[in-house]
């Protein structure tokens, strides 16, 4: 990877097209690279990745990818996993208010019930070491049918707060949508890894 102080003195923006390849690149060398391994520590860093590089390197790789190449992918299941790092304790509400509304999906998350604040973090850890060391696209479809649970949690959390609350109902209901959104684009990616077209 290129070092922060050398990114620093290059000129301008990088090109998109080049942006775009060191985002595959980069993306493919990891998850390749760790498979061929199958190392645990070398998968327990990945997983560590955003704690000891910072979100802001993770993004710069990644986070302009799109949601159905592998570099995004990635992108969305780091920052879920950080969103539980960082706020165990809402996005177990969120879990707990959705998970009745959605039983299959509850089955393909794997979280025990009732979820706890460590369930969801293991949950998003063994989401990332899946990745490294196992099926990628149960990995995926693990993390899309959590995303799914916390979005129902987050619309039933909205219609609670309505009248109290309308902003915030309204963030809420937009975050929901949001988080439909990335269950749908991880789902997608997992089909497309099967159809060894997730590039």
């Amino acid at each position: 990877m290129l070092d922060p102080r050398d990114a620093d003195e290059l000129p301008g923006e990088l090109d998109p097209a080049l942006r775009d390849q060191v985002a595959h690149t980069t993306a493919h060398a990891i998850v390749h690279r760790a498979r061929d391994t199958e190392d645990p520590q070398v998968v327990e860093r990945l997983v560590h990745l955003v704690e000891t590089e910072g979100l802001d390197v993770v993004a710069g790789l990644w986070s302009d990818a799109a949601p159905n190449s592998l570099p995004g992918a990635l992108w969305r299941l780091y920052v879920l996993r950080e969103w539980v790092r960082r706020d165990p304790q809402t996005v177990t509400l969120r879990y707990r208010l959705g998970v009745d509304a959605a039983p299959v999906h509850e089955a393909i998350a794997g979280v025990p019930r009732p979820p706890g604040p460590e369930d969801v973090r293991d949950l998003a850890d063994a989401v990332l070491s899946g990745v490294f060391a196992g099926d990628l696209a149960v990995a995926l479809e693990r993390a899309g049918s959590f995303c799914r649970i916390l979005a129902t949690g987050a619309a039933f959390d909205a219609d609670a707060r309505e009248v109290a609350d309308p902003d915030g109902a309204l963030r809420m209901t937009r975050g929901a949508g949001s988080l439909l959104r990335t269950a749908q684009e991880l789902e997608h990616a997992a089909e497309l890894w099967r159809a060894d077209r997730l590039d």
